[in-house]
């Protein structure tokens, strides 16, 4: 497993980012895509249709996106079998393993703005109103499935690299980690 201070062996072309809802998986994404010229794939995109339901195609399509030479996604929706996908074909795992306190507070806090402004989502879905009864509870309980999720990536990462040797791990403990790492990228693309 690396940290952020170890040089990455190659350039990757195919890169999962796994961590606890709310760690900033899509974010660090979106950077690492525009610093090494990857397509980002929203998974969430792909697999929310219209009404919050499953997208039927799911799997076609990150069957369609994996079989591409460059690109960069979130790694989740493995119980839905994205990781007899993905994993063969990536080439590096970053996995963002920060203290809950941070990422519970990440999270509320975009829980918050997407439900206060109505921010549209993934196919016109839109999180349920701050106000609604029902907005915390049941499935829109996104605090219960971080909090029920926290330790999902601690327990999987042993099997994962036993499984997969081929597939690098970049594990970052904090977002200082995270720029550390990205400026040591910055400057391997650059030569």
């Amino acid at each position: 497993m690396l940290c952020a201070d170890d040089p990455l062996p190659f350039s990757p072309s195919r890169v999962l980012i796994a961590g606890v809802t709310g760690s900033g998986k899509t974010t660090l994404a979106r950077r690492i895509a525009a610093l090494w010229d990857l397509r980002h794939v929203e998974i969430d995109a792909l697999f929310h249709g219209e009404g919050w339901t499953p997208r039927p195609t799911f799997l076609d399509d990150v069957r369609a996106f994996a079989a591409e030479d460059r690109w960069i996604t979130e790694w989740q929706y493995t119980s839905r079998g994205t990781d007899r996908i993905l994993a063969p074909r990536a080439q590096l795992v970053i996995w963002l393993d920060y203290p809950f306190p941070l990422v519970r507070r990440r999270l509320l806090r975009r829980t918050i703005g997407r439900r206060l402004f109505r921010t549209p989502l993934w196919n016109g879905n839109v999180e349920p109103a701050l106000w609604r009864r029902d907005a915390w509870t049941g499935d829109n309980d996104i605090l219960r499935w971080q909090k029920d999720t926290r330790h999902k990536w601690e327990r999987r990462m042993p099997h994962i690299m036993a499984e997969h040797p081929h597939l690098p791990v970049v594990r970052l403990t904090h977002p200082r980690q995270v720029d550390r790492w990205l400026t040591v990228a910055r400057q391997d693309t650059d030569r």
